[in-house]
């Protein structure tokens, strides 16, 4: 009963301190991923952070990634990719898609953090992603919760979509909580129809619409690779 109410007490102080307000639309940003936008009220939730964890090593984090960067540059938009672990391969992208990236390339768990700071601060990426799928797990654990709150207040105000992905579920704060679930192997990974086979359980959804917080699992069905 101590421990629980000391937990009670945390969120309370939280919850003073980085005040969330109740959001009852919300601006989406499309991922081109047309069966999953249809699932989750339309897209990625825009002023809001959306946790996808990869429990897999092989669950496609880095394909759904080169997915994304094809919608941007369908969409003509930016997409700013913070790499925790400076694990990203452009070279299969081609030009095209990379006139249309900000790539940046950290090495720790702190940098990666302290960059998707700076450009959610600038608030002109429609969507920015923080790769931390391959970092390590004690470093993660370093990050304090104070630090995600704060990003998800720098974040509210903006256009911005803000995509962690992750290894395990680290984010009480994230509005959107998705798991992938697939096992490839690496032939898999090199058919572009996988994108109709790429499979994301919602785990929570947190001031969404009540039929996105009852689907149970997707399957991208519509998606195109560009």
């Amino acid at each position: 009963m101590a421990a629980s109410s000391k937990i009670v007490d945390l969120r309370k102080l939280l919850a003073e301190r980085y005040p969330q307000p109740r959001i009852f639309t919300q601006a989406r940003l499309r991922t081109g991923l047309e069966s999953f936008d249809k699932a989750i009220g339309g897209g990625l939730p825009k002023g809001a952070i959306t946790e996808l964890t990869s429990p897999i090593i092989s669950a496609g984090s880095a394909f759904l990634i080169s997915g994304l960067l094809r919608a941007a540059q369908q969409g003509r938009y930016f997409l700013a990719l913070v790499d925790g672990r400076d694990s990203f391969d452009p070279q299969p992208l081609g030009n095209g898609c990379l006139r249309h990236l900000l790539w940046i390339r950290c090495t720790k768990t702190n940098e990666a953090v302290k960059a998707a700071d700076l450009l959610l601060r600038d608030g002109n990426f429609p969507i920015v992603i923080l790769d931390l799928v391959l970092n390590a797990a004690d470093e993660l654990r370093r990050v304090p919760q104070t630090s995600w709150y704060r990003l998800q207040r720098l974040v509210e105000p903006t256009p911005t979509a803000f995509l962690v992905l992750t290894r395990r579920s680290i984010i009480s704060s994230a509005q959107l909580k998705l798991v992938l679930e697939n096992n490839w192997r690496l032939q898999d990974l090199q058919q572009e129809a996988n994108f109709s086979r790429l499979k994301v359980h919602v785990q929570r959804v947190q001031g969404g619409r009540q039929e996105v917080a009852a689907a149970s699992q997707l399957r991208f069905t519509e998606a195109k690779a560009g």
